[in-house]
């Protein structure tokens, strides 16, 4: 039976373990210049239909690494850009490719897809979910803490797709999550109530003081995402009092992290003092993306 990535909770903690582990087993590979080409005859179709550096690269280089082949689809350069219904690209695909990732407008479209695929389909970005990105952030706590098990997490900024991952994460993972977002851009309230009923331990403020108080990892996202480009003077005065400087950094506690999943609008959500500082794990935890991915994708196809 086929299995698909659409939501962090798609894998149990078991499995999550595992694949942190063989991610780690496999950036160590990669450092010494090992590359086994376990998905050798595989390739994995890409659909775009945002704009992208890090999932792009990192799906295209992994399939690389692992022996197999990418294919970037642009949706425009497809019938489904000319209104094929996402089903029948999801059968025609099946025919085709052996596994399929998304990076869409709406998590509807990711759901649809995988419901009429025969093969595995990898959720790359929606509106509701980011879980690939979570899984890299993950391996980064990890690394860099030695455990996710009771790390407490300050999430600073928009309630976005990331950050609705990194709560239903903590199903998994045993860390606690304190979002501090403005009323208006917190994270539904249906997704906090659901996850807390499924043993999630997060906690939703209005003060980034509050949330960034004795955390492990601050972390943070663009207060612009894709598509949001008109509001950006209204949400930069919103937002501008959740900024990650100097000064929100001092309220977390002594060896603390800080993460951005980037792109970043540096001196807005996050200053260069803070990004470029000892305390930043980003390029870590960007590079993760590749090796998390490269172990979702033997997990699905190997």
């Amino acid at each position: 039976m086929k299995k698909d990535f659409l939501s962090i909770l798609d894998i149990s903690r078991e499995e999550l373990a595992n694949l942190i582990a063989h991610a780690r087993k496999l950036k160590e590979e990669r450092r010494v210049g090992i590359h086994t080409p376990v998905l050798a005859h595989k390739t994995l179709g890409m659909i775009f239909e945002k704009s992208s550096t890090r999932t792009r690269i990192s799906f295209e280089t992994g399939m690389f690494e692992l022996g197999g082949h990418a294919l970037f689809l642009n949706p425009k350069d497809m019938q489904l850009g000319r209104g094929e219904a996402i089903r029948d690209t999801a059968r025609v695909m099946s025919r085709f490719v052996s596994a399929i990732m998304i990076r869409a407008n709406r998590h509807d479209e990711v759901i649809e897809l995988a419901t009429h695929s025969d093969i595995p389909v990898i959720n790359g970005l929606s509106d509701r979910e980011h879980p690939c990105q979570i899984l890299a952030d993950i391996m980064t706590i990890d690394e860099r803490l030695f455990r996710t098990e009771g790390i407490r997490v300050a999430w600073i900024g928009d309630g976005n797709n990331v950050c609705t991952s990194l709560i239903l994460s903590t199903i998994l993972t045993g860390m606690e999550v304190v979002v501090a977002s403005p009323p208006e851009f917190a994270p539904g309230k249906e997704i906090v109530a659901e996850a807390l009923k499924m043993g999630a331990r997060v906690r939703v403020v209005a003060d980034p003081m509050d949330a960034a108080t004795d955390a492990d990892v601050i972390m943070t996202d663009t207060w612009i995402s894709m598509g949001q480009e008109e509001e950006v003077d209204r949400r930069r005065k919103i937002f501008m009092p959740y900024q990650v400087n100097a000064g929100l950094m001092s309220m977390a506690k002594p060896g603390a992290i800080v993460m951005h999943c980037l792109p970043a609008h540096r001196n807005w959500e996050i200053t260069d003092e803070v990004i470029d500082s000892k305390a930043s794990v980003v390029w870590d935890q960007a590079e993760n993306r590749l090796h998390v991915q490269k172990a979702l994708l033997v997990r699905l196809l190997g």
